[in-house]
């Protein structure tokens, strides 16, 4: 049985009529930068997410370096980021000569451990970019907390999980200053190439992200501030009206995936015991574990969270896992390791003082972790495939 880690066609083919008179629209309007597709897209994410503001830019990336330069974080400020995470989280830092300073992350949810970003925090220190990652919210309210003792920026990298919130009910990307989404075909929400979006409730933040997308220009060809190209091309905006609707009836189906690959990993025998970080002798399976999944016995909770977890991916963590990685793709299982080289170990920043700490949780995931397909098209039969091919490899 062939199981493709993503199958980016399936979703083509229930939206095609709708995706293609996005794309003849666009090509009839002959409006392809900005305009008013884009405007549009910022009114239904800023509706979507309860933000005050949504500017669109050109990629998630983008959308963190233009947060940083609208928050004015200059060469030689020190920006606290988790060490574990797409480098994209760090690299936009160092590409204005600031400095990342790395923090290990959470044992169970992958995410920056709040625990230890106040003692990274010097008087260079400017800004903290917590990222949601794999789909599921940071602790913000003692990254917040922080913030506010420490008076520091706070920039959310939710590239993974739009849509998702956290333990109040509060979309992620609008905690922060500002927040960053990309929109790369794989993500929950993707569109036909490279977009992005950056949220924030400020408007003065607002006004600045939206001048320095254009080169800082306002109005245009007069330039009181540098900014960068990053603007949203209107066929990205098209497509992605077109795909919001769906989002949280794909982040169920996700959801709902991930149940079924819990139940089956338990009733194989193979599940590690709730709440271990650790794999023993037994070799037993770390599963990911939805933290802020809200307890049916609180109605008030469970009905302000509906995106607790949107399993942007379904990360595993094994013994032997290059020997389960070959496995799984012999067997035709497509799989990735989200991320083999945590920022600590990249060759990159090997001068940073911050590389030469200690990270044991990041070195654990990085090591042990593997992650399995997800996306909402899945079929029932291709999960049990996969958790049957991998008990084949464990027993």
């Amino acid at each position: 049985m062939n199981v493709p880690l993503l199958d980016l066609k399936a979703q083509y083919k229930s939206l095609k009529s709708e995706l293609d008179a996005a794309l003849l629209n666009t090509a009839e309007t002959q409006y392809f930068i900005l305009g008013p597709e884009v405007q549009k897209l910022e009114g239904e994410i800023c509706e979507y997410l309860g933000a005050e503001r949504a500017v669109g830019v050109s990629s998630g990336t983008d959308a963190l370096l233009l947060a940083l330069m609208a928050l004015d974080i200059k060469a030689g400020d020190e920006v606290i980021v988790p060490t574990y995470s797409f480098f994209a989280t760090a690299g936009v830092v160092s590409r204005l000569n600031a400095v990342p300073v790395f923090v290990d992350c959470d044992p169970v949810t992958f995410n920056i451990d709040p625990a230890l970003i106040e003692e990274k925090i010097t008087d260079k220190t400017t800004a903290i970019i917590p990222v949601h990652l794999y789909g599921q919210s940071a602790d913000m309210d003692p990254i917040m907390a922080i913030a506010k003792k420490h008076n520091l920026k706070v920039i959310e990298d939710g590239a993974q999980a739009i849509s998702v919130q956290y333990k109040d009910g509060k979309s992620v990307g609008t905690i922060g200053d500002v927040g960053c989404y990309s929109f790369f075909p794989s993500k929950n929400l993707g569109c036909f190439g490279d977009g992005g979006m950056t949220v924030t409730m400020d408007d003065d933040i607002a006004e600045l992200l939206k001048v320095k997308r254009v080169h800082g220009g306002k109005p245009k060809y007069y330039h009181s501030m540098i900014g960068g190209n990053f603007r949203l091309d209107a066929i990205q905006a098209g497509v992605l009206s077109v795909k919001l609707p769906h989002l949280d009836s794909w982040s169920q189906k996700r959801r709902d995936n991930a149940e079924l690959y819990t139940k089956l990993f338990v009733e194989a025998g193979l599940a590690a015991e709730e709440g271990k970080i650790t794999l023993d002798e037994n070799n037993k399976v770390l599963l990911p574990k939805a933290v802020y999944k809200p307890e049916s016995s609180n109605e008030n909770q469970a009905s302000s969270i509906k995106n607790y977890h949107i399993y942007n991916q379904y990360v595993i963590r094994v013994e032997n896992r290059d020997e389960l990685l070959a496995h799984l793709r012999e067997n035709g299982i497509g799989c990735e390791i989200y991320y083999p080289v945590p920022f600590h170990k990249q060759e990159c920043f090997q001068d940073l003082p911050s590389s030469k700490d200690e990270y044991p949780n990041a070195d654990f995931a990085a090591t042990h972790s593997i992650a399995l397909p997800i996306y909402p098209e899945l079929q029932k039969e291709q999960i049990e495939f996969v958790v049957k091919t991998i008990e084949m490899f464990v027993k």
